[in-house]
């Protein structure tokens, strides 16, 4: 079954995995009235795998990685035992290839970072859909990775379902008790954010850091804001952009969320 839809989803803390007082944790348990169809399996391009080469996991099963420090003893009890998707890594590698983009390594050992499991925890709870994981390359910029996102377009109509998994605001130094309201740069950031993907403004996402307030406050290091521009280059340049989700915690951390619908299908 071909799909229309890519998506960008801010997983914030790995506590989503286990904390139901953290606003997104409804929304990620409630994915499937947003998305009903049954992907035939799923690539994640996570914020938390930064290489200078586009990396893929060739693995038949995937590890549970628990990349974290100063979380509850049960967070690292945790497993998300998906299968691995080597027929997709071997895919990913030879239409970014192809397209003349970059080369592409294999890791043949690399699991799931949190970044992926713990959204799919919550979006997936069965586990059963094969997935593989691609990394952002933060020594390059939003145009890069768009056109990463560009070359991987005909996944979709495999039936792969293409998310890019980081977090539309993301300074770690800004963290703030969790009822704290989001201070003025985040959200003029978050602002700029959501009206310049409805209004359809790639390009303008593609050089944010000329172009959005506040820019290198709202991400000093762009490894979690790159998986955006994948998702939104395999949707298309004439995709629509909605809002899907948003909300706030920590203060400075927005989980919005976007989804994208290629063209042909309006």
């Amino acid at each position: 079954m071909a799909l229309k839809e890519t998506f960008y989803i801010s997983h914030g803390s790995p506590a989503l995995a286990i904390d139901e007082t953290i606003p997104a944790w409804k929304f990620l348990t409630s994915w499937k009235q947003v998305f009903p169809h049954r992907p035939s399996s799923i690539l994640v391009i996570s914020g938390h795998w930064d290489t200078s080469v586009p990396t893929v996991n060739v693995v038949n099963r995937n590890e549970t990685i628990h990349d974290f420090g100063g979380f509850p003893r049960s967070m690292y009890k945790l497993k998300y035992p998906a299968p691995g998707a080597p027929k997709l890594a071997k895919r990913v590698k030879e239409l970014i290839e192809s397209s003349g983009l970059s080369r592409v390594n294999e890791d043949k050992k690399r699991g799931l970072d949190h970044g992926t499991w713990v959204p799919l925890m919550l979006m997936y709870p069965e586990a059963d859909i094969p997935v593989c994981q691609l990394s952002v390359s933060s020594s390059r910029d939003g145009t890069y990775h768009y056109n990463l996102g560009k070359a991987l377009a005909p996944l979709k109509e495999e039936g792969v379902l293409i998310i890019g998994s980081g977090s539309a605001t993301h300074n770690m130094r800004a963290m703030a008790p969790r009822e704290s309201p989001p201070p003025p740069w985040a959200l003029a950031f978050d602002s700029w954010l959501k009206e310049s993907l409805v209004e359809g403004r790639y390009d303008e996402i593609n050089h944010y850091e000329e172009k959005a307030p506040y820019a290198k406050v709202a991400h000093p290091w762009p490894d979690h804001f790159f998986p955006l521009h994948v998702a939104m280059g395999a949707a298309g340049e004439n995709s629509k952009a909605k809002v899907i989700h948003e909300s706030w915690d920590g203060g400075a951390f927005s989980y919005a969320s976007f989804g994208f619908t290629s063209a042909s299908s309006s």
